[in-house]
This record gives structure tokens, sequence and C-alpha cells, in this order.
């Protein structure tokens, strides 16, 4: 059966409005789901927001990221927790010069088609005001690098990410599909402080012990906030057939935030962004398609 066409094309129809009324911020559900959230966020500073798509609309948007799939470029090493480079002047087996292997496919915001599902939403001020309402940081913004500000994170068998702390304050991911096993998002909450990196509990979790390790539920539908600064955090590999589709939504309490051309690089494997979204993939000539953008701060 074919979809109505609203339900295509308007973010509104994609998101469980009974649950989340996020077109009536005064509404009572509305008021209390951002309360929960924040409540959530206070205390593990990760709130998971389940059931917010609606149930329609997530068969339409595994669909779509089945169809961004081949965008991605998926890039694979070793890399520490910290996602610096590492000074080697640090003693053997400090926590900073634990390697892990990671590998992640990811489709940057440039080749993602405006009529993408995805990208709607990310578009849609609505879903960015209740995000901003939840994490209770003020005006929020998104990105201005045509790359990172909108990402499929595509995960398929044997990838996985490594024990990390992420260099932004928060990140907002939405849940499209699961992997049939494996995949699981593990954390351990507020490992550190900003006035101490508590290295031996760190080196402790880079050892292999379990002990605080939490297991957040990656169910599809779900929205998650995430302040991954101060909380360790990996993504266990992938194991069977079915990709894992994850929605990386880049918002920032500063207008313009920009990638550097290193991480484009690597993430990417271009550091020149396409004009317009190619309606097709692969690209005709691969880095220049509709023609590169102008230049940008990285």
């Amino acid at each position: 059966m074919t979809s109505p066409p609203a339900l295509r094309t308007d973010p509104a129809t994609q998101v469980d409005l009974e649950r989340y009324p996020l077109l009536t911020p005064e509404h009572p559900r509305y008021q209390a789901a951002v309360a929960q959230a924040q409540r959530q966020m206070r205390s593990t500073g990760a709130a998971e927001i389940d059931g917010f798509l609606h149930p329609d609309a997530l068969s339409l948007l595994v669909a779509d990221a089945e169809a961004l799939a081949p965008r991605a470029h998926h890039s694979a090493g070793e890399g520490t927790a910290y996602l610096e480079f590492p000074d080697f002047s640090l003693p053997a087996g400090h926590p900073r010069l634990r390697f892990a292997p990671y590998s992640v496919g990811a489709v940057g915001y440039d080749v993602i088609p405006r009529t993408s599902l995805l990208r709607l939403l990310y578009e849609w001020d609505p879903m960015k005001n209740f995000i901003e309402a939840a994490l209770e940081r003020g005006p929020i913004y998104r990105y201005g690098d045509p790359f990172g500000a909108l990402n499929l994170a595509v995960m398929g068998q044997g990838e996985q990410l490594q024990w990390h702390f992420d260099q932004t304050d928060f990140v907002v991911s939405l849940v499209i599909q699961s992997a049939e096993c494996g995949g699981d998002f593990e954390v351990v909450p507020r490992i550190r402080r900003a006035d101490d990196e508590c290295y031996d509990e760190v080196a402790a979790v880079l050892r292999g012990e379990q002990g605080q390790v939490e297991t957040l539920a990656m169910t599809p539908g779900t929205l998650l906030l995430f302040e991954g600064r101060y909380s360790l955090h990996r993504v266990s590999p992938i194991g069977g057939e079915r990709w894992r589709h994850v929605g990386l939504l880049a918002y920032d309490t500063k207008p313009g935030t920009m990638g550097s051309d290193l991480l484009r690089a690597d993430r990417y494997g271009r550091t020149e962004p396409f004009v317009e979204p190619p309606e097709n993939w692969p690209a005709v000539g691969a880095t220049t398609g509709n023609g590169p953008g102008g230049e940008t701060n990285g």
C-alpha cells in the first residue's frame, strides 16, 4: 500500500503527536515530556524519549535510511578514548595511550536529499524547540557545517565504536534501525568531571571491568539526548546482516558551528561539500557532483 503524500513529506506526521504534541508546546503532555527528559538529563546525563516516532513513519524512515546507506563513507582504524593526537610522553598504560579499533559509516548532510524524511525532521523547528527545552541550555542552533549538521550513522557486521568521550557537550540521536545483534550503546555515566579526569576509573573500564557500565536501549523510534563529554561510552560490535541506522542531529549553543578539514577527510572521505545534494548516488565525479561549495571554515 502506498503511503499518503503527507506522510512522506510532512515532518509532523513522523512524530507521535499524541504522546509528544510538538505543535502545541502549551499542552500538558508536551510539558510533561519535557519535564521528564529534563529530570533524566539532570540525573544521568542522558534522556531516552521512547516512542518518539510514529509507528507508520518509522517504516518509512527505515526505507529512507536504507536508500541513503550506499552514500556512507566508512572509516576505520584505532583511536583512544579522548579522540585526540596522543601524547606519547605519558607513561605506558596511561588511559590516553590505550588504543582500540573503530569502524563506522557516515552519510554527510550535503548528500542527504532535501526530500529525505530524516532531513525534513532535522530542519523542522518544532523538533529543535522540543530538544532545546529538554536540554535546558538556552537557545540551540543547527550546525553550520555542510557535512556534520546531520549524519546517518551506518554500521554493519563487525563494525564498532571504541570507548570514548565526546568533544561536544551534547549529542542528539534518532534510532531508526537496530542491528540483529550487538550494536549496544554502553555507557559509564559521568565517570569524569570538569576538575578531575578520574584516570583510575577510566582505566578500569578500558581494561574490561564492567561494574559501572550501563546499556541504553537503542529501540527504533527513540530520541536520545546524551551528554557524552563526561560519560565514557561505546557501540559494541555489530553482528548479523541487518544494518544499524542512527540519525545524528547536530546542534550547538552558538550558531555556525563548523568541523575541521581533518575531520571531514576522515569521516566523509572528502573536504569539499556539494552545493546541492545529488539526487542519485554515486555522484558523477565523486567529489564534484553538482559542484563543490566555496571555502568553508574548518
